[in-house]
């Protein structure tokens, strides 16, 4: 498994790079963008999202091949009938998961144990084996020609008895054969020695190279194998030091972390799984944007059955309420599962809330174009989420308990605004100040005066409302930062006072500048109140506003409501404190 290449995301002012890695995978039409700081943790968390596609991708296959034997099997009625019965057993076993999401992850511990990112294989090359040269066979010598041997003694004929000289004769004649043989015998003798030395030499040499042959891919061996764990020492080490980032509520190391915790999540393959995070450390709020299936992606499969007069499998599906209520409580359950794996895995205590928005990517039946848009959004402080005990909840009761926002009839895809929304598009997180057209890109919001911040926030919010006809007053200053300001909206239907307040704060907002903002509504006798900073807001903050006619627009909403007028700033909080002080 290969994964794509790593490229350079992005570099902050302070020159810290963060790597990005594209990963996509065509079979299960899954893609998504990994980011990190640390090369190689950014390859194992891309290594482990590719592993988990690839079990999504065997399932689907299986499923498919599974899908083209039933086809095969209408042939015979008997086991076509069986096929029936399992892919209705299949297809209930699917919807009574698809009904219990949220029940599953409690029976499942969902902290990721570090270890398990590391790498603890062992050296896969086999230590060398040395390969020598076999020990040659030598010649043998013949044995020494023995004198008493038939054709060394003399042969006498009939006529030889009869003179001793011819026997003397034939008695020289074997002896000087027996000389001759020994001769030729140690002749062969010296012959077989050299031959022997020869090949002895010819051993030594080849056993020599093999040894030194082994020895040198031995060393080479060590080498590869002394380098292969330093490797892994040095990738293990990184994982620790990742490790004691996340228990010091390191951002990254944070939002890591619980990357990883929802990519081990299964679920469905209805599910994309996709999702965004954001961790604030100041307030200790983690925002996740969370892609949920469109309504048409569930199973609606509920029963098969082989009709034996045609020779043919039928069908039925879940009935449309059925289908919408399933649908509808998935979304609910994912939201709450969601939300209990981060609390549960978060055993540093990194989150004190929780902001869930959940989006759906859908075809608009009016326009035929494809459109992303929230469809619901809920924020959760740990405290209030761990005293509900979610084997009983009802996943519908239990998410308006928390004051989830989102239409009552989810499948109707019905876009609301998120409670708290990621700063995407400008990680500078830097504000700006000038009375608007004198404001430059460089300037620092959180460091400007507090009288031409007034300025501002009146001057922005009247080009928001001037389009329609409304128009902006500053009512009141202060030299706390913050600025009083009555909007006017002429619309017949939605319009009304709407009261502004901006806190120049570098700190988190609390619950108690909400507060006072719905005391002024209240009295003023307001339809909404908007409060601005240039910081962030704290959970006990969202959770106050979440059931009344209050907005709450922090640092980087208003770098955004800046750019979409024509004006871009900064907000750095950091550099505005050293200033103040």
């Amino acid at each position: 498994m290969r994964l794509p290449e790593i490229y350079e995301h992005s570099v902050t002012r302070t020159g810290i790079v963060t790597y990005g890695i594209e990963l996509e995978h065509l079979g299960l039409k899954k893609h998504r963008v990994i980011k990190d700081r640390d090369l190689d943790m950014l390859e194992r968390r891309a290594t482990l999202q590719l592993e988990q596609w690839e079990e999504q991708w065997v399932k689907k296959q299986a499923r498919q091949a599974a899908a083209d034997a039933r086809a095969a099997a209408q042939r015979e009625k008997e086991q076509a009938q069986r096929e029936a019965q399992d892919q209705t057993d299949a297809a209930q076993q699917r919807l009574a998961e698809i009904e219990n999401t949220l029940r599953y992850t409690l029976t499942r511990d969902d902290t990721v144990e570090w270890d398990s990112l590391k790498d603890f294989s062992t050296f896969r090359d086999d230590k060398p084996i040395a390969v020598l040269p076999r020990k040659p066979e030598l010649h043998r010598q013949s044995d020494k020609p023995s004198a008493r041997a038939e054709e060394f003694n003399p042969t006498f004929s009939f006529f030889d008895h009869f003179s001793s000289r011819r026997k003397e004769a034939r008695r020289q004649e074997a002896h000087e054969r027996y000389h001759v043989a020994v001769h030729e015998w140690r002749q062969e003798c010296e012959g077989v020695t050299r031959a022997n030395e020869q090949l002895e030499r010819e051993y030594q040499g080849e056993l020599a190279r093999a040894e030194a042959d082994h020895q040198n891919a031995l060393e080479k061996w060590r080498d590869a194998r002394e380098n292969y764990l330093a490797k892994q020492q040095a990738r293990n080490s990184k994982v620790d030091d990742q490790r004691t980032r996340w228990q010091d509520h390191d951002t990254s190391a944070v939002e890591a972390y619980c990357d990883i915790v929802l990519s081990r999540s299964s679920y469905d393959d209805c599910c994309p799984q996709e999702f965004e995070l954001e961790y604030n450390r100041d307030n200790r709020m983690l925002v996740v944007d969370y892609q949920l299936p469109p309504p048409d992606a569930l199973p609606t499969l509920s029963e098969v059955k082989y009709v034996i007069s045609r020779k043919a499998f039928t069908e039925k599906s879940l009935p449309v309420t059925r289908q919408r209520q399933m649908y509808d409580s998935l979304l609910y359950q994912i939201t709450l599962r969601t939300l209990h794996e981060l609390f549960e895995a978060d055993t540093v205590e990194a989150l004190d809330a929780v902001v869930f928005n959940g989006f759906v990517t859908s075809i608009d039946k009016g326009t035929g174009n494809q459109v992303t848009a929230c469809i619901l959004s809920v924020q959760a402080t740990r405290e209030e989420f761990e005293a509900i005990n979610l084997e009983n909840v009802e996943p519908k009761t239990c998410f308006r308990r928390l004051k989830g926002v989102g239409s009552t009839k989810l499948h109707s895809v019905t876009p609301v605004p998120p409670l708290q929304t990621l700063s995407r598009d400008d990680s500078r997180f830097v504000a700006d100040h000038d009375v608007i057209d004198a404001l430059d890109e460089g300037d620092n919001l959180a460091a400007m005066d507090w009288e031409e911040f007034e300025h501002l926030i009146r001057e922005v919010f009247g080009k928001e409302f001037s389009g329609d006809g409304g128009e902006v007053k500053v009512t009141r200053a202060s030299r706390d930062g913050g600025v009083d300001a009555i909007a006017f909206d002429p619309d017949p239907i939605r319009g009304g006072k709407i009261v502004i307040q901006a806190k120049r704060y570098t700190n988190t907002v609390g619950v108690a500048a909400v507060r006072d903002l719905y005391g002024t509504v209240m009295n003023e006798g307001a339809m909404k109140g908007i409060l601005v900073t240039t910081s962030s807001y704290g959970p006990d903050a969202y959770s106050f506003a979440a059931d009344k006619p209050l907005t709450l627009l922090d640092g980087s909403h208003l770098l955004h409501l800046l750019e979409r007028h024509g004006h871009k700033a900064r907000i750095d909080l950091a550099e505005a404190k050293k200033l103040m002080h």
